[in-house]
């Protein structure tokens, strides 16, 4: 059994452009989720990029995202295979 990463590293701007898609405000996705609205604007700007488990499990709910759909690449982290 996989057990979940302690924490998940999110991509700010695929963040703000599915909300965008979604046609959703910060305060009206971060209110959704469960999260304030300055944590929310903090993960779209990049300035948080870690988050918990559960709390990136509410974002995907909220944004309707799959799994990695939000999530930082190999690519931008550097991280070789």
């Amino acid at each position: 059994m996989n057990n979940p990463p302690a924490t998940y590293q999110v991509n700010g701007a695929a963040i703000r452009a599915t909300r965008k898609r979604q046609g959703l405000g910060i305060r009206e996705a971060a209110e959704a989720a469960g999260i304030s609205r300055s944590y929310w604007q903090r993960l779209e700007t990049g300035s948080r990029r870690q988050m918990s488990p559960p709390a990136y499990a509410a974002l995907r709910r909220t944004l309707h995202a799959n799994e990695e759909e939000l999530l930082v690449t190999r690519e931008e982290t550097g991280e070789k295979r």
